[in-house]
């Protein structure tokens, strides 16, 4: 598109500095700039006392909010470092606050483990706030500096002087260290109603207490008339955090298990990329109770993931194949099942009345976006696998046998009921499926049946219009497919049975499937199959073929199956209409055209990208009017061919990538690599 650039030059290429950054797009780094965002920016603030706790140096946490709408969080840790920053040459302090990916969380030197990882949790609160105000307990003095729109300096009261200098407050013991950060939000960035909701962070500094024993934290609310303050501590870690979570009856007493396993990912030092070994610490604790909820928590190492991650995935994948593998085989109450082949436990079944707390520690973790909901390093997931799946089935072994015996039963339970509540589902499904005939609710029969009349199957609701409504209603019969037709080639016979565009249509011929097949049964004369003139019309023709060669092969093989063959371009000239199947057709049409004074911008083609979009008469004419449509008879060669190409299908596209991978790494010399378009 066109536009005027006369106003756009290098002038207008615009770079932001510093925190400059984090003001103009605050959702890439804490959400929002709701009540969630607000809240995120006390969150950094606990998590970097919490991270202190977590390495030793501290065990004392305290949260405060002002009735002024400001929040402030103090620590006995350390103390950030007061002294000259050797490339700044300002105080650490400042630089920690004023510069974004600075901090002691790279490369393993002030943290091993860090909930904080970007380097960007303090610098992000200044960045967003009015007014902020850092005091640091170390060195025998309390030492503060202070920020106003995120320039440093110091307060009188109510007025403030920039300055780089640390205001060196008072004497103190040289025992005594720890940090106190007290920010006031900028409401120029935030949304004028939002708040920091009080239950929600004493639910985030609880479980804290569960991620740290022996971290005491005290919440104080003194925004309403009475000052509310609430302490927590935990000395039993995960097993605390899941005996809170847990509800009801219990089936299993409390599991608790950790492991420690290594792994290599490449990091950049010095600006190189560099493989480096990290050590990842697992701790689970879990249960099962008699309810049906579950409720599984992620951390980490002191963050929560809400949204899950690696580590989460690979629970979750060694839950159920150790459920599957050790706990139910040879269960009496699934013996029935297990000669259907449907005994094994899924995710939702093990997830009945499950309580959880997972927890990963190791350095520099690749979150998935700045505020830290998922966790994304590729090794943790078969590091958890390991670990979990070793540790639960070390349990059913060696566990109590009542609470072993009863989870097993609880299990058993679950796959029987979703079993059951499948069927319930399926067989509804099914009479919904057929009309009061007794035929499929969507087929629109004809009036005659019999040798001159046809069945046409369509592709999806917006051709199957068109089609009705140009039909001759007394020998064509309509079935459109809305839903995924069942790849005959890979699929067993009862998944063919069950699949509903596959029943839809023995139903309608009338005449069974497989073996059974009675051709002379058949309601129609012929089948004519109206798909797309694209590939994924190709694609459901091929599965239709594939499950009539399957399936009704009589049909094939007596020559009564075809596909109807519609023109990709129309034109009209001089009353005249012209079809073309390819590009190359409708070149070659247009230069027979052309050849006495037409000219070719007066031929005006139209593309049908699908059968949806032709009208009532072009798609009579294309495809319903024996007398101007083109069918293509369907041999037993062209449904053999269509068997392997579904065959190919499933191996190119199917859910098997052990089976995808080996096919390409055989076959990977047969391909021209200079007719890749790369």
């Amino acid at each position: 598109m066109a536009t005027d650039n006369s106003d756009y030059s290098a002038d207008a290429i615009q770079t932001l500095q510093g925190l400059d950054a984090v003001r103009k797009r605050p959702g890439m780094y804490i959400g929002g700039t709701g009540s969630e965002g607000l809240i995120h920016l006390v969150w950094e603030l606990i998590d970097n006392g919490v991270d202190e706790a977590a390495g030793g140096h501290a065990n004392k946490l305290e949260v405060i909010f002002h009735r002024d709408r400001s929040v402030e969080v103090t620590d006995n840790g350390r103390g950030i470092p007061v002294g000259k920053h050797p490339k700044h040459k300002v105080s650490a302090l400042e630089v920690v606050f004023t510069e974004l990916h600075a901090g002691g969380k790279f490369g393993g030197g002030a943290y091993g483990a860090s909930g904080g990882l970007h380097g960007v949790g303090a610098s992000v609160v200044n960045a967003l706030a009015a007014k902020l105000i850092a005091e640091v307990d170390r060195d025998g003095y309390t030492w503060r500096l202070g920020f106003k729109d995120r320039k440093a300096g110091s307060f009188d009261g109510s007025k403030f002087k920039a300055g780089h200098d640390l205001e060196k407050v008072k004497k103190i013991s040289k025992n005594k260290s720890g940090t106190r950060v007290r920010f006031w939000p900028d409401w120029d960035i935030f949304d004028a109603e939002a708040t920091i909701d009080f239950d929600i962070v004493r639910d985030r500094v609880q479980r804290a207490t569960f991620l740290v024993p022996g971290m005491r934290i005290t919440l104080t609310d003194k925004r309403t008339g009475s000052s509310k303050q609430e302490e927590f501590l935990s000395r039993g870690g995960l097993k605390d955090l899941v005996d809170h979570e847990s509800t009801g009856d219990s089936v299993t007493k409390v599991i608790s298990f950790s492991g420690i396993e290594k792994f290599e990912e490449k990091v950049p030092v010095n600006g190189k990329m560099t493989t480096v070994e990290r050590d990842c610490t697992v701790d689970v604790a879990m249960r099962w109770t008699t309810g049906f909820d579950g409720t599984v928590v992620s951390f980490v190492n002191t963050v929560p993931t809400p949204d899950g991650g690696t580590h989460l995935t690979g629970f979750e994948r060694a839950l159920t194949r150790a459920i599957n593998d050790k706990l139910l085989p040879g269960t009496k109450k699934l013996a029935k099942l297990a000669k259907q082949e449907k005994d094994r436990a899924v995710k939702d079944d093990v997830h009945e009345g499950l309580v959880a707390a997972i927890k990963v520690t190791f350095a520099e973790p690749q979150f998935r976006g700045q505020t830290k909901r998922e966790l994304g390093t590729p090794a943790v997931q078969s590091i958890v696998y390991e670990v979990v799946k070793n540790g639960l089935t070390a349990w059913f072994d060696e566990g109590p046998k009542s609470h072993v015996n009863s989870l097993r039963d609880k299990m058993a339970t679950a796959v029987l009921n979703r079993v059951a509540s499948r069927q319930v589902l399926e067989n509804k499904r099914k009479a919904a499926s057929l009309g009061s005939s007794g035929m499929p609710a969507k087929l629109a029969d004809c009036r005659t049946h019999g040798p001159d009349s046809e069945l046409l199957i369509v592709e999806g609701d917006s051709a199957a219009g068109p089609a009705k409504a140009g039909r001759d209603s007394a020998t064509m019969a309509i079935l459109p497919l809305r839903g995924k037709v069942v790849n005959a080639a890979k699929a067993t016979t009862k998944a063919v049975l069950d699949n509903a565009e596959a029943q839809a249509l023995f139903t309608a011929v009338g005449a069974g499937s497989g073996e059974s097949f009675d051709l002379d049964a058949a309601r129609y004369g012929r089948l004519v199959i109206l798909c797309d003139a694209d590939v994924d019309g190709s694609h459901i023709r091929c599965l239709l073929l594939t499950l009539i060669h399957r399936y009704m092969r009589p049909l094939l093989a007596a020559g009564r199956v075809y596909a109807a063959q519609p023109p990709l371009f129309t034109t009209k000239v001089s009353g005249v209409n012209y079809r073309a199947f390819t590009d190359i057709e409708k070149e070659e049409i247009t230069a027979e055209l052309t050849k006495g004074n037409r000219k070719v911008e007066n031929i005006r083609w139209q593309r049908f990208k699908g059968l949806g979009e032709m009208n009532v008469d072009e798609l009579a004419a294309a495809a319903l009017d024996p007398e101007t449509r083109i069918l293509r008879r369907l041999t037993m060669e062209d449904g053999k061919q269509a068997d392997e190409a579904a065959t190919m299908i499933e191996v190119l596209m199917g859910s098997n990538v052990e089976g995808r991978r080996d096919y390409l790494v055989k076959n990977s010399t047969l391909f021209d690599r200079d007719s890749l378009d790369v």
